[in-house]
């Protein structure tokens, strides 16, 4: 006898269990009940991100630290966060993204929990021509003394002594710029940290490990550990050192912690938890970040574990960092988070020809790194279908959108001797992710002068440009010079042009198939067609055709099978055409549905290819 929890209604939800007594037609019914909340819409309207990879890479000219570098490697003249988001909002990005800490563990801004932050470096200081400049050489000598005996707010304590410059906190400046823009915040933080390995180790088992390897097989963490050697890592040895959880509380106050009457008020809050060195440590900067630097609208994390193989591994408390993130910024979307974002697969931008944004989880997403629950791994092919709903693995279901990642060079920081992609290029990469059901995630890297070279620049301003020039006018919409519609064409253009998904066209009777024509207001040439769905009402179209009236017959523009497969709409499905067509009559056939389809949004456009960067 099934229990009553496989016989109940199935109520809309971002997330909902698979039980062990659904069925296939339950589960099936249960992922077509899977819905977005109101941040994964604001989120996936933004369609572009802008992506800053930017710390001690940027002037060590590497793409992976050691965590070892002097602080004063990180010595910028200048850092035009201004200029930054100029390209940003070139490109048509809506959100700004910053590394705040990447793989080599360097803070980007004045962390309490660390040394090995901007407040080290020189960039936190303007000596030249300031009168406290000799009081605050002498307080910054005392930091690094104190440095040593393992305290990791030493800088902090001297952030204040003088000299200061005033664009020192680099995230503070970059949060405040984006705003100022109008752009959506998101904050890169490195779990990974290759300045917190255990100094014993890395001195007596990493260092010999990789001088016994063949040059040839070192990877780039490891060259850059024996070109910075003998130095040991910069942090205080808490990756990966075996240290037991125990009681704490988040935040950890530090000496002359300002934040510590608010703290005692309750004006700001505090949390109880029982985790390990590294996880104490993590969290602490969690919390800066939100508390200090909020709204967060986005938080990248990945799951990278680089030393496995060498013999250190962080056990990293997930359970913990999302339940910290879920009382601190509820309406955070978490990179790899449960009912966050996930990464395509790919670091090419390219998202699938059938991407679903409702993700079928082999564990509990408030427990773990989303990606290791998706059944078939990140990189599967296929990701959501009805086969994979089936695996008797599954045991949850949630919203779960993709964001295509990529960067306009080779490297995700910059190189002199790397070229950016050409607008063309990033054309089809829009196309091929936010015409699939993805965001773009497009990372441009500032070069070791602080700003965003002058040949990425002219490259983001005629791709951003030649997106603008497409997508501009809808092609479905009547135009001045077309003839009276009927009433209902009329009705049906709106319906499907408006900016409300929520307007749409569904098959009558609450079928899972069906067809609809559309009369265009006039005869229109067009090579590019844009359908979305209602996705506030779930994900539902798993296969669709869409035909042209050539005069005497119906001209299929997409086939079932073949390089135009048309499987998933989402919130945009871009289909681009070998070649223009004209005609006045479209239908869509929607041919296989997990529940009543609702088409939002349909749009005939005529490609503006991008014009020669300046």
């Amino acid at each position: 006898m099934a229990s009553p929890d496989c016989r109940s209604a199935i109520r809309p939800a971002p997330v909902l269990p698979v039980l062990e007594c659904d069925g296939f037609d339950r589960v099936l019914a249960k992922a077509s009940a899977i819905v977005p909340e109101r941040r994964h819409l604001d989120w996936q309207r933004l369609e572009v991100t802008g992506f800053t990879h930017v710390g001690m890479n940027t002037f060590t000219n590497r793409e992976w630290g050691s965590g070892m570098e002097k602080e004063e490697r990180f010595a910028p003249i200048r850092i035009d966060v201004d200029q930054w988001m100029d390209s940003f909002v070139d490109m048509g990005a809506g959100l700004a993204m910053l590394t705040a800490k990447h793989h080599d563990g360097f803070v980007l801004y004045p962390t309490r929990y660390t040394p090995h932050s901007v407040i080290a470096s020189p960039w936190w200081v303007r000596l030249d021509g300031c009168e406290d400049a000799d009081a605050v050489r002498a307080a910054r000598a005392r930091a690094e003394e104190r440095r040593r005996e393992g305290l990791g707010d030493a800088y902090w304590q001297v952030r204040d002594v003088g000299c200061v410059n005033p664009d020192g906190d680099i995230l503070r400046r970059y949060v405040d710029a984006a705003r100022a823009r109008g752009l959506r915040v998101g904050v890169y933080l490195s779990p990974s940290d290759g300045a917190e390995l255990p100094h014993e180790w890395h001195k007596n088992t990493y260092i010999p490990m990789i001088e016994a390897k063949p040059a040839d097989q070192r990877n780039a963490a490891e060259r850059a550990t024996l070109e910075d050697a003998p130095a040991p890592p910069a942090g205080l040895g808490r990756f990966g050192n075996g240290s037991e959880p125990k009681p704490r509380i988040i935040p950890t106050l530090v000496p002359n912690d300002d934040r510590a009457e608010k703290v005692a008020s309750g004006e700001l809050p505090s949390f109880r938890v029982t985790v390990n060195d590294y996880d104490a440590y993590y969290l602490n900067q969690l919390y800066e970040i939100f508390t200090e630097y909020g709204p967060i609208d986005e938080l990248w994390l990945d799951g990278a574990n680089p030393w496995s193989g060498s013999g250190i591994t962080q056990d990293y408390d997930f359970t913990t960092w999302f339940w910290l993130i879920k009382q601190l910024s509820p309406n955070t979307l978490v990179f790899a988070g449960p009912q966050g974002t996930r990464w395509v697969g790919n670091e090419a931008g390219v998202a699938r020809t059938t991407e679903w944004s409702v993700v079928p989880m082999t564990g509990d997403p408030d427990t773990a790194h989303n990606e290791g629950l998706i059944a078939g791994g990140a990189m599967a092919e296929d990701i959501g279908s009805r086969h994979v709903l089936a695996d008797p693995r599954v045991r949850f279901l949630q919203w779960y959108p993709a964001e295509a990642d990529t960067s306009i060079r080779p490297g995700w920081f910059f190189h002199p001797t790397e070229r950016p992609k050409s607008a063309e290029d990033l054309v089809r990469t829009y196309q091929q992710s936010v015409g699939r059901n993805a965001v773009l995630l497009l990372n441009v890297p500032p070069t070791p002068d602080g700003v965003v070279h002058e040949d990425d620049v002219a490259v983001l301003r005629s791709f951003g440009a030649a997106i603008r020039a497409t997508y501009a006018t809808n092609l479905l919409e009547r135009q001045p010079n077309d003839p009276e519609p009927s009433p209902s064409d009329r009705k049906l253009i709106e319906l499907l042009t408006d900016d409300d998904m929520t307007t749409a066209w569904s098959p009558p009777r609450k079928a899972t198939t069906g067809t609809v024509e559309i009369r265009l207001p006039g005869t229109r040439t067009f090579d590019q067609i844009r359908l979305g769905e209602d996705i506030t009402r779930g994900q539902q179209v798993e296969q669709f055709v869409v035909e042209a009236w050539d005069g005497t017959d119906w001209l299929r523009l997409t086939s079932t099978s073949g390089p135009r497969t048309a499987t998933t709409i989402g919130y945009s499905r871009i289909l681009v055409l070998d070649e223009p067509i004209t005609t006045d009559r479209l239908r869509i056939h929607v041919l296989q549905a997990r529940a009543t389809p609702r088409i939002g949004f349909v749009g005939l456009y005529r490609t503006a290819p991008p014009a020669p960067a300046d």
